[in-house]
């Protein structure tokens, strides 16, 4: 797949994004929410205004994702419950996979309850951690889409199935370890920056 130079724009966008939310993750977590939602927002409202005038459906998309942003905004631990669920399906996604296909619904379901719970009681390595990892794959994918991989290319023009965990580890086992190591990286560099933050906040109280 040729890398379009109109597609430039938004590989370095998700290579800046993904660096920000992978090292900063958690001290941006609300401006990160405000972003995802802008994005869900303007996403959703792109698909029913295929039959309005260009400048009214950019109006109307714009504003999708505004009051998306400020839904997230508003409804932070429910955003951040969200955040737990998805983290639960993909859970389910990498290290279940049964040998006649998908896995059973009621087992997605309770996996999307327990990260949904976990991320509301341990709300700070739960963002910690899906920041990290979820940085880390958004900057993966820009950097890659950058340099013309194919799969990347498509995962930056909105084909994320094309891209590990999405799509399956055979033939992206490098991107897969990357992965990996990157998110254990930023985690643990997001960990020791908070704990750091942390002490020092005590030691001012004191």
């Amino acid at each position: 797949m040729p890398f379009v130079s109109s597609q430039v724009p938004a590989a370095i966008i998700l290579l800046a994004a993904g660096l920000l939310a992978c090292f900063l993750g958690y001290r941006l977590f609300r401006w990160l929410l405000a972003i995802y939602g802008f994005v869900g927002g303007a996403y959703l409202t792109s698909l029913f205004v295929e039959a309005l005038e260009p400048w009214a459906a950019t109006a109307t998309i714009v504003g999708g994702g505004l009051a998306g942003a400020l839904l997230l905004l508003i409804v932070y631990l429910a955003g951040l419950a969200m955040l737990g669920a998805g983290l639960g399906a993909l859970a389910v996604s990498l290290f279940w996979t049964p040998q006649n296909g998908d896995p059973e619904t009621w087992i997605v379901v309770v996996a999307c309850l327990v990260g949904a719970i976990a991320a509301v009681s341990l709300q700070r390595y739960v963002i910690i951690v899906s920041t990290a990892f979820g940085g880390a794959w958004t900057a993966l994918v820009g950097g890659l889409a950058l340099g013309g991989n194919a799969e990347a290319t498509a995962a930056a023009t909105g084909d994320v199935w094309q891209v590990y965990p999405m799509a399956p580890a055979n033939g992206q086992v490098p991107f897969a370890i990357g992965w990996f190591g990157l998110g254990l990286l930023a985690a643990w560099i997001q960990l020791r920056a908070t704990s750091s933050a942390r002490a020092c906040r005590k030691v001012g109280g004191n």
